[in-house]
């Protein structure tokens, strides 16, 4: 069963239970993926699925944030709450530290050695870890290893 035929399944049970929050985020999400489908004029693989629901845990990530820095906490409960749906779809994120073992042996396939050489350091690690690793936090990764 392909992730698209999971998220509407896991609808269809939302709908069922009367979970209004999960029904809501998911009809959101599936709408998100109808509309990539389009853009694409083609129906989508699970990895292109996999990467509207990054696209869109991102979104809900930079929202929190926003919204506590206003004070909003109403809205962060809520954003908190579609990032969990969200997060369920996405397979486990790695840990800092795993993170850490594939930048040191990227760097030394790629023969990175100082900052200049990021962009390219980057392009390959994030390849590897394609859907679970945060960006900020493998970028983070990458200046200090490259003494940025």
């Amino acid at each position: 069963m392909g992730l698209k035929e999971e998220i509407t399944g896991k609808m269809k049970e939302a709908m069922k239970a009367g979970d209004k929050p999960t029904l809501s985020t998911l009809r959101y999400l599936l709408s998100a993926v109808k509309n990539k489908e389009i853009e694409k004029r083609r129906e989508l693989a699970d990895e292109e699925v996999l990467q509207v629901v990054s696209t869109l845990a991102k979104q809900r990530q930079d929202s929190i944030e926003q919204f506590r820095k206003g004070g909003r906490d109403d809205l962060v409960e809520k954003e908190v709450r579609e990032l969990a749906i969200l997060k369920a779809f996405m397979p486990q994120q790695f840990s800092a530290e795993e993170i850490q073992a594939v930048v040191d042996e990227t760097a030394a396939e790629v023969g990175a050695e100082g900052m200049k050489d990021m962009g390219r350091l980057m392009k390959a690690v994030m390849a590897k870890l394609r859907g679970r690793a945060d960006g900020r936090t493998v970028q983070e990764i990458v200046k200090k290893k490259l003494g940025g």
